[in-house]
């Protein structure tokens, strides 16, 4: 399911790739970090396990940043830095977005010096800016990821 960001009306196919190994999708999301600028907010749907943190680890090599990135599942939120800031969030265990904007995490979305890469995102729509990337991973076989990215 490809979910909108909120009022977005033209949706375009930016990249597609099928990978078929946790270094290749690794390698495509460096390569896809090379042409971010920041102030880029990625949406990054997919079943648990289908890759996203994998994604995000690749993102944050082509970002030029060297700590070892980890899933925020427990933590919200992860803070790394190289070229530009990484900002990673998952929300999979947030219950509504009034958690999050208590926390205040909701205004790093709008950092022009950072990309923000969001896991489960669809439990805060009404917090999400406009224009936001889309980064579909669908898991088609035990090493096998379909990405699709889409703004």
């Amino acid at each position: 399911m490809i979910v909108n960001c909120s009022k977005i009306y033209k949706m375009k196919s930016l990249a597609q790739i099928t990978t078929k190994s946790v270094k290749e999708t690794e390698k495509f999301a460096q390569q896809f970090a090379n042409k971010l600028s920041g102030g880029e907010v990625l949406l990054l749907k997919g079943d648990l396990g289908a890759g996203k943190t994998h994604f995000v680890k690749g993102l944050a090599k082509g970002l030029g940043i060297k700590d070892v990135v980890t899933s925020p599942t427990f933590a919200l939120h992860n803070e790394y830095h190289g070229r530009l800031t990484l900002n990673h969030f998952d929300f999979y265990r947030i219950e509504n977005s009034e958690e999050v904007e208590m926390t205040g995490l909701n205004e790093l979305f709008y950092d022009k010096n950072a990309v923000s890469a969001i896991e489960w995102s669809e439990r805060i729509p009404e917090l999400l800016p406009t224009g936001c990337i889309t980064v579909q991973i669908d898991k088609t076989d035990e090493n096998v990821r379909q990405i699709t990215v889409i703004q």
